[in-house]
């Protein structure tokens, strides 16, 4: 059953697209209240955006039933096109909660070049940041990191016996056998670097020949790999449902060369002022979120075809954070 508050968004979306460029994916999402009937967000207006990407409309939808389920009228701008205009709209004051990625932040929000490996450390520095030159907070990172990694069918990992990038170095030249798209290719932190961290330098012969790799399509590499042809090794996200659905195993990045991109909850700091219970119920949601978790609905929406309203209600419903 759909929200009654949401239902009136046709008419108040136009208001709102003209004033930020923003285009909702559907501007729905599930009515529910909290277990106990409590609601601590009675009376406060929210707006939440997210990026088109499947994850990022899942954690607007997640995020939007939830703080509605609370008490908040929440407008749901989820679903605008390419990263900029969602950003721009918390930045112009016209959305209040978008979920980032801190190396989203790190590199191209803030053109940094310094890789951070660990995890809280990068989060400390962006949110630092970003409170200082937009008054934006950056809430604790949620249990998931949405960043490259190179993965193996489960045949393959177990006939080479790889666990880790360190794993890959020790095999023979022949086994080294790549899937890449171009953009990462070509990234000044992609897969040349990467290689040369690991002491497999690219177009070499004792490290990976260009022969080794194959530059393909993003969405076919995942294919390929499961396949195991023309490649053993292909470049996947890690919360990408292809992973779990095709029994991928995403190998660890054990010299840590990729920067982290824990989904973070970005909030306007003068929403945040206005209602500080935010901290604590977004904080609920985002102690729940895992790799494995994210995977598994992101595949529900990419490859079950599910509407991303309805996961998001189901797992929370799941979860019993709404009833």
């Amino acid at each position: 059953m759909k929200s009654t508050r949401v239902a009136l968004l046709s008419t108040l979306l136009v208001t709102m697209l003209a004033g930020c460029g923003l285009v909702s994916s559907s501007g729905t999402f599930h009515e529910a209240h909290l277990p106990g009937g409590e609601q601590p967000l009675d009376g406060a207006e929210l707006v939440v955006t997210s990026k088109s990407f499947t994850e990022g409309v899942l954690l607007g939808k997640i995020t939007a039933t939830y703080l509605a389920a609370a008490g908040a009228q929440v407008k749901d701008l989820t679903g605008a096109p390419g990263s900029a205009s969602s950003r721009q709209a918390q930045l112009n004051g016209d959305a209040d909660i978008l979920w980032e990625y801190t190396g989203t932040g790190w590199v191209n929000y803030h053109n940094e070049t310094e890789t951070i490996a660990d995890p809280k450390e990068l989060w400390q520095r962006v949110n630092a940041v970003e409170k200082r030159d937009h008054n934006l907070e950056w809430l604790p990172p949620a249990n998931f990191n949405d960043t490259y990694a190179f993965a193996a069918s489960t045949p393959n990992a177990e006939r080479l016996q790889v666990k880790s990038l360190s794993d890959v170095a020790k095999l023979p030249v022949p086994d080294r056998t790549f899937c890449v798209d171009d953009e990462f290719f070509s990234r000044s932190d992609g897969f040349i670097p990467m290689l040369q961290k690991y002491g497999v330098p690219y177009n070499d012969p004792n490290g990976v020949p260009s022969g080794n790799v194959t530059r393909m399509d993003a969405g076919v590499v995942y294919t390929a790999t499961s396949k195991g042809a023309p490649c053993n090794f292909g470049m996947v996200y890690t919360t990408d449902g292809r992973v779990k659905n095709l029994n991928l195993v995403a190998l660890d990045d054990d010299k840590k060369f990729f920067l982290p991109y824990s989904g973070t909850a970005v909030v306007r700091g003068a929403i945040l002022d206005r209602y500080p219970q935010l901290r604590g119920l977004i904080g609920t949601i985002s102690e729940h979120l895992t790799d494995q978790l994210m995977q598994e609905l992101n595949g529900r929406v990419d490859i079950d075809g599910e509407d991303p309203a309805d996961v998001a209600y189901d797992w929370l419903k799941k979860e019993k954070l709404i009833a």
